[in-house]
């Protein structure tokens, strides 16, 4: 089984407990305590600014809702909501294109390349402020982006390569906007207690997950009734959610000198530091192998789209039905979230690994039986047979994605954790968009189209064992003990 991953950054120094956005809590807590030592009154300054940020009406995931925090939700929520498209962009594929699965595969792979550089939007936004601001200004332009990519989608496209150009630079206005609210995080959680630190991650996660199952619950009946372009038109709408919370956010403007210091010289300055940080931290054997790693488990390919054409044109399946489907796998999703933490995170990694993947591709084999029709001669229907194969695949793949962002947070050095860590997401990007690319190359090598599956049954049994090639690299991982106390925080990133 293929388990496509998005993870994010960190740098120098190894350190085992290390946290994906949060900078080590002791460091921070000298600093607070020479700060306090050295002026006092700045520090009553800092105490009441702390203080008139917490009035709110109330908590969630136990993080008080503060105008900020509200803002970083909402913009989490954006990306999870976002997803209400995802349906209408496979079906104006297959049926308004006209493309065949290994097209339609190219594109979902061309699409993903933003992620791919993610490192230098976050060098962008901190040594390139827009209007004088870092954080603001840029999620106003995300939003509006966003809109626009998908305002063309809904009015003006009507070829493949303006879709592909499109649904790029929805991608792109994703990505950009994802890495500027994580550098929030990670400026929220400095200095903060790991509970609290673990209860932002929370409100960040949960926001995007309800928004990942409100669009699965409205995305395959919208198209249904009222057609894909009507879903973009709807679409177009979100992303104008992240420009209008952005006046939420309390940010200092950076204006005069300053500025036009930034402009001249930070970008580059701070490019060529961070380009050293990042390979002192990578040419690490402790860092290298165990990134290598997470890369080549996310290369094996996929057979996704090939069989998206097989459920819609062969099986009939309704995008409503799917839009259910959907809603099933997301809510699995988060009941894989809950395995992993209730059960595996005192697990070694290597372990969870090595059974998740061997388990993973057993019961990826299923999908043959649905190709092959095997499930109705066990009274079985396609329907019923798909959601379940999917809720179980679900949880399954959500457990196994768990551990892979432990892996990267116990990889990351400290001294610039957003950029390292937004480099192992981008990493592991590459990983699978090269993985969905060898899936192209495979579907069309085995002559599967929209509307001829022989080989399917095939091109499933390759990409699934195929996931088993990267088991003896499992040597490559650090050898750590199970976490016997505390908790590991994770960062969940939409993708």
């Amino acid at each position: 089984m293929s388990v496509t991953v998005a993870m994010p950054e960190d740098p120098v120094q190894q350190d085992n407990d290390a946290e994906p956005l949060l900078h080590s809590t002791d460091r921070n807590e000298d600093l607070l305590t020479t700060t306090s030592n050295e002026d006092s009154s700045s520090s009553d300054k800092t105490c009441c600014h702390k203080d008139k940020n917490s009035i709110s009406s109330g908590r969630c995931f136990g993080v008080e809702l503060t105008p900020d925090n509200i803002a970083v939700a909402m913009v989490y929520f954006v990306q999870g909501v976002l997803g209400l498209s995802d349906l209408a962009v496979s079906f104006y594929l297959k049926d308004d294109l006209h493309l065949d699965p290994a097209e339609a595969a190219v594109i979902s792979g061309f699409s993903s390349l933003p992620w791919l550089i993610k490192p230098l939007y976050g060098f962008i936004s901190d040594s390139f402020p827009l209007f004088g601001y870092r954080r603001r200004s840029y999620l106003v332009l995300s939003g509006l982006l966003g809109a626009l990519s998908w305002f063309l989608m809904a009015t003006f496209v009507d070829s493949k390569y303006d879709a592909a150009f499109c649904i790029l630079i929805g991608s792109l206005s994703v990505a950009f906007s994802d890495v500027v609210v994580d550098s929030m995080v990670v400026e929220r959680a400095r200095g903060e207690s790991q509970s609290m630190s673990g209860s932002l991650q929370s409100l960040c996660w949960g926001s995007s997950a309800c928004g990942g199952i409100v669009s699965s619950y409205f995305s395959g009946s919208l198209v249904e009734v009222y057609g894909v372009r009507s879903v973009f038109g709807v679409t177009a709408l979100l992303p104008l959610i992240t420009s209008a919370v952005s006046l939420l956010v309390k940010e200092e403007p950076v204006l005069g000198p300053a500025r036009n210091l930034s402009l001249r010289n930070g970008f580059f300055q701070s490019s060529k530091s961070s380009i050293i940080q990042l390979w002192g931290a990578v040419k690490q054997p402790n860092v290298f192998l165990p990134t290598l790693f997470i890369f080549l488990f996310q290369t094996t390919p996929q057979s996704g789209s090939a069989t998206f054409f097989f459920i819609t044109n062969k099986l009939g399946f309704t995008p409503e039905f799917l839009g259910r489907l959907k809603l099933v796998t997301s809510v699995a999703s988060l009941i894989g979230v809950a395995l992993y933490n209730g059960f595996l995170k005192k697990v070694p990694l290597r372990k969870i690994f090595l059974v998740t993947t061997i388990i993973g591709s057993a019961l990826g084999m299923t999908q043959v039986l649905l190709v092959t029709r095997l499930n109705r001669k066990f009274g079985i229907s396609d329907e019923w047979f798909s959601i379940g194969d999917s809720l179980i695949l679900s949880v399954l793949g959500q457990a196994f994605f768990m551990p892979v962002l432990v892996l990267a947070a116990r990889i990351c050095p400290m001294g610039m954790e957003a950029t390292f860590f937004a480099t192992l997401m981008s990493i592991a990007n590459g990983g699978g968009t090269l993985g969905g690319l060898l899936g192209a190359g495979l579907t069309h090598i085995l002559g599967v189209t929209k509307d001829k599956f022989d080989n399917l049954a095939l091109l499933i049994i390759i990409c699934n064992l195929s996931s088993l090639l990267p088991l003896p690299l499992l040597g490559l991982l650090p050898r750590d003990e199970p976490d016997s106390e505390g908790n590991t925080d994770i960062e969940m990133t939409p993708y």
